[in-house]
């Protein structure tokens, strides 16, 4: 099964009718016809799940976002507080990277809209290319762990644990590792500041203009707050909360005087081909899992992993070593669906708390995210990067932020109390 699965895969066809194919086959010819109707039904709960409304509107609010001038003048008002320090530049477009990822948990869009706003400034004040590279990218990806993240929503449906422990167990690692970038730079600037030149403009801001950039983190931070505010005040549900999320950014755009037809036609149709996308990678995995699980792959799975060792431990590094090579292969949604049905029950049984292994997977995904050879985000910033800035460089650049996100992981690892479980 694994074998034709990856002989597809190499053919070039997409990962969700890879899947669905192999699974009928298997299904048939393991099973026969009568076996179809299971499949079927564990399709039908994946897909009718209530929960999953809330992916299509975080997707649309980040689409939004993308199309209005929000985040440029968020990253606008941001260059108040970046000030004179070395390096200000920078640390502003994580600050940029975090609000952003709370406000729609959507990584292509960030990294994409850091790539078209903070590059470009970076680069034009003589910051070290590789370093802004870096920033941009890893600050981008940060949306998979804080909420709202996609990511986080996914793996609670696979692996039906609350969506809303797991929002509050990512919160405070994903500020750690944001913390990890913050003071990367600031050492990096420290020990060789030609890497980051204050800028010389910005000496006397008159405040009339310091008021008017400032009016640029109200509407986004009202949004960020609206949204976690919903979830954690225990007023809205994580699906409610998202529309509430929609509705923020909706009125944003209509109070900047940007809201248009156009715009939310396009944000329209990008949602409905990221969550098309989405849908049928979900519908192919679950029914690829749900044949494996018949055939008795699970049973298969668990004893080969858990007769690596007696070890708890080594068994988790094991698991966290699968997900790091499919992170080189396969995108996030493919690996969450295909494996955590068979990772979470293996977890539980060790006496591993399956909110804390959500967040220790997101953890993993943000290196997935960024490594080689098919890291997304080096895809989506190459395509608004400057022409001479080619792959090979931003793969080069991110290296130091693969080894932050490494610390992270091991620091979650070792401390399961920063998820406060």
């Amino acid at each position: 099964m694994f074998a034709m699965l990856l002989g597809l895969l190499v053919t070039g066809i997409p990962l969700a009718y890879v899947t669905l194919l192999v699974a009928l086959i298997f299904a048939l010819g393991w099973f026969g016809p009568m076996v179809v109707p299971l499949i079927t039904s564990r399709v039908y709960s994946f897909v009718s799940s209530f929960v999953f409304v809330s992916v299509p509107m975080f997707v649309l609010m980040a689409a939004i976002l993308d199309r209005s001038g929000i985040a440029r003048d968020l990253f606008d008002a941001m260059r108040l507080v970046g000030g004179r320090l070395r390096g200000g530049i920078a640390i502003q477009t994580i600050f940029v990277a975090v609000i952003l990822a709370a406000m729609s948990g959507i990584i292509g869009g960030e990294v994409v809209l850091l790539g078209l706003v903070a590059l470009p400034q970076m680069l034009r004040l003589g910051y070290d290319k590789h370093l802004a590279i870096g920033v941009v990218c890893a600050g981008g990806a940060l949306g998979t762990m804080l909420p709202p993240s996609i990511v986080l929503i996914i793996y609670g449906l696979t692996a039906n644990v609350s969506i809303g422990d797991l929002f509050t167990a990512s919160f405070l690692p994903a500020l750690m590792l944001a913390g990890f970038y913050v003071i990367y730079i600031l050492v990096r600037a420290h020990l060789n500041p030609a890497m980051a030149p204050i800028p010389e403009q910005d000496d006397e801001t008159p405040m009339s203009e310091k008021l008017r950039l400032l009016k640029g983190l109200i509407l986004p931070l009202l949004v960020v707050v609206c949204v976690l505010g919903s979830i954690y005040g225990g007023i809205a549900s994580v699906t409610e909360a998202s529309a509430v999320g929609v509705a923020g950014v909706l009125l944003s755009t209509i109070i900047r005087g940007e809201f248009t037809l156009d715009l939310l036609k396009g944000a329209a149709l990008q949602t409905l081909q990221t969550v098309g996308m989405i849908v049928w990678i979900g519908i192919g995995a679950s029914a690829l899992v749900g044949v494996f699980n018949l055939m008795g792959g699970i049973n298969f799975v668990s004893d080969l992993i858990t007769g690596i060792s007696d070890n708890r431990v080594i068994i988790l590094l094991f698991m966290m070593l699968i997900l790091f090579v499919l992170g080189m292969f396969l995108d996030w949604v493919g690996i969450a669906l295909l494996t955590m049905p068979i990772f979470v029950p293996i977890i539980s049984e060790l006496g591993y708390d399956p909110v804390w292994f959500g967040v220790v997977f997101c953890m993993n995904m943000q290196v997935s995210f960024l490594s080689p050879p098919f890291g997304p985000a080096a895809f989506y910033l190459k395509s608004v990067a400057p022409p001479d800035i080619s792959l090979a460089t931003i793969f080069k650049s991110l290296l130091p932020f693969i080894a932050l996100q490494i610390l992270a992981l091991t620091m979650l690892i070792i401390f399961p109390g920063i998820t406060g479980r």
